[in-house]
């Protein structure tokens, strides 16, 4: 992941997002997993985020996306399930007759992690030693 900038900030915040159809329905196959696949890129090229990786599975999708640090994740995952949901219906009309029985097409449940270029441990380390490392910029300064 790269760090983008915005006009007062950087950031480099990207997310794994998995999320499941209703009823865990293994309805993500072929047509409708080329659509999704297209539906779910053209959603993040219009909002800006930077699609690293995906995958959808016959019963599940996962998601990895680089997004401003002013977006939620919880946001990404309602706009992609949103508007996917209402392309996929519209596309394959049969679909929302014969499994989702007029309900939307994904389930409530969603799984969010953060994804890092640094570790747990190495963040903890860094603020555990910020005291000691302003120590040491005072010293130098004092030098010079």
């Amino acid at each position: 992941m790269e760090i983008l900038s915005s006009s007062h900030a950087k950031h480099c915040l990207g997310y794994h997002i998995i999320f499941c159809p209703k009823y865990r329905h293994q309805v993500l196959k072929d047509a409708v997993e080329i659509e999704l696949k297209r539906i779910l890129g053209e959603i993040c090229k219009t909002y800006g985020w930077i699609l690293h990786a995906l995958e959808i599975m016959p019963d599940h999708v996962h998601v990895f996306v680089q997004a401003d640090h002013t977006t939620a994740p919880v946001e990404i995952a309602k706009t992609m399930k949103s508007i996917s949901a209402v392309h996929i219906f519209n596309t394959f009309k049969d679909l929302k007759k014969r499994r989702f029985w007029g309900s939307g097409m994904w389930s409530d449940g969603t799984f969010y992690s953060s994804v890092g270029g640094v570790s747990e441990e190495a963040v903890k380390r860094y603020i555990e030693t910020q005291k000691q490392r302003g120590d040491l910029l005072s010293r130098r300064e004092s030098v010079n």
